[in-house]
């Protein structure tokens, strides 16, 4: 054989950005839990009260974002079990199984705020009830999980966080924006008077329990060989890649809700904290298309997350088991109607849709804690990670970081009840 051809055949041109683009689609459905509708309100709020002077708060939390959630799909890559799984595996049954209830109630109480979010949207669009619009995004979520297998999920997904990124650029290009305050607001910490509750509820909206369980099952949807560690440190990179620009999109959209906000509500004083009002207040500011452009993406973000609520929930669900996510098993089934009917029968015992966004979070803060911590045992344990284990710097980070986001949410529990 010459040379030519042997160059032939050891010849393998790799695309580089097109390479990246196989990687690309497990961080966004972490995004996804990153723009729901409770970060909606808080966004909102923080832009119609503050201006651009609280935009550094998405900053912050974004960063802090990518560093939990590439630890836990670290976990899922290394190991090729979720977190659920892995708890369930290395963790005594005596705390594993605590563990692993209070994370399907966690994704109990996601599930409630997501579909809220959705039916709130439903009322903003056709004036429908509350209880009869959380009904329509429950079953089309539940038709959604059941029927679609996880690739199509991430189609589905990747799509509506487009419209809703597409949809935040129209309503900028609406506005009258001051980038160079935005710019300033961004990269420079300020903290107005009053202003700490917002700040509070908009870090305390970032990392959610059933997001860390989301992330750790399905970044391993690639079906990678684990056995081949040139293979793992491939996918670690790609990872974190897909996890950055994931975490970035998260930071524009959430950005341009605060934009908008600081450019229509706070230039006239008017101050939201409602979705509702606020979509009422942008038709004779703005006009009705954005009026009606902002309860369709507030609708897509309330079923994105919804269905997100429910993989997560699926997963956990299936991790008692022993088993991964897999819309065909029954044990993945069940996990879904187990995060969607509790919910459900929750907005319609409650009825009042804010006390039902109080329960939800003071669930989501007592768990975190724990959803927290369990991932960095796991993921500092050499029995786990064998030679992929945390650093000890990275380990300390990471309790700052837990530590920092379970106050942040503790004490968002203890404004809402006050």
């Amino acid at each position: 054989m010459n040379i030519l051809d042997k160059l032939k055949i050891n010849h393998r041109p790799s695309a580089g950005a097109l390479d990246l683009l196989k990687y690309i689609g497990p961080g966004l459905l972490v995004t996804v839990g990153f723009i729901d509708p409770g970060n909606w309100a808080t966004n909102l709020a923080a832009g119609s009260e503050f201006g651009y002077a609280l935009l550094w708060v998405v900053t912050f939390s974004s960063i802090m974002l990518i560093i939990i959630q590439h630890n836990v799909a670290h976990l899922g890559i290394v190991t090729g079990l979720c977190l659920s799984e892995a708890t369930n595996k290395y963790m005594p049954r005596t705390l594993s199984r605590p563990i692993l209830i209070s994370a399907m109630l966690a994704s109990i109480s996601t599930s409630l705020a997501e579909v809220l979010g959705g039916a709130i949207a439903l009322r903003m669009l056709f004036g429908m009830p509350i209880k009869i619009g959380a009904v329509i995004v429950t079953i089309v979520c539940l038709g959604m999980l059941l029927t679609n297998t996880y690739s199509k999920i991430e189609r589905w997904i990747i799509m509506f966080v487009s419209i809703i990124g597409l949809s935040f650029l129209y309503e900028l290009a609406l506005v009258d924006v001051q980038w160079g305050a935005a710019i300033e607001g961004w990269i420079k910490p300020t903290f107005p008077e009053n202003s700490m509750l917002i700040i509070m509820s908009v870090l305390g909206a970032v990392v959610m329990p059933h997001n860390l369980f989301l992330h750790s099952e399905v970044i391993q949807s690639r079906e990678w060989n684990l056995e081949d560690e040139p293979v793992i440190k491939k996918q670690l990179k790609y990872e974190f890649y897909d996890t950055l620009l994931s975490m970035v999109i998260g930071w524009a959209i959430n950005s341009a809700m605060i934009i908008l906000a600081a450019a229509t509500f706070f230039k006239q004083n008017i101050a939201v904290d409602e979705l509702d009002q606020a979509r009422q207040l942008l038709v004779p500011l703005v006009g009705n298309n954005a009026g009606v452009i902002f309860a369709g993406a507030l609708l897509l973000a309330g079923i994105s997350s919804t269905i997100t609520s429910g993989i997560a929930g699926a997963s956990i669900f299936a991790g008692f088991y022993g088993e991964a996510y897999n819309h065909k098993d029954l044990h993945s089934k069940l996990g879904v109607l187990l995060s969607f009917i509790p919910a459900l029968l929750i907005i319609f015992v409650v009825g009042d849709p804010f006390k039902g966004l109080i329960y939800s979070q003071m669930l989501l803060s007592v768990q975190l804690p724990i959803t927290v911590f369990t991932q960095v045992y796991l993921t500092s344990s050499k029995k786990v990670m064998g030679k992929f284990v945390n650093s000890r710097s990275t380990t300390i980070l990471l309790v700052t970081l837990g530590a920092l986001v379970t106050f942040l949410n503790i004490a968002l529990l203890i404004s809402l009840l006050a």
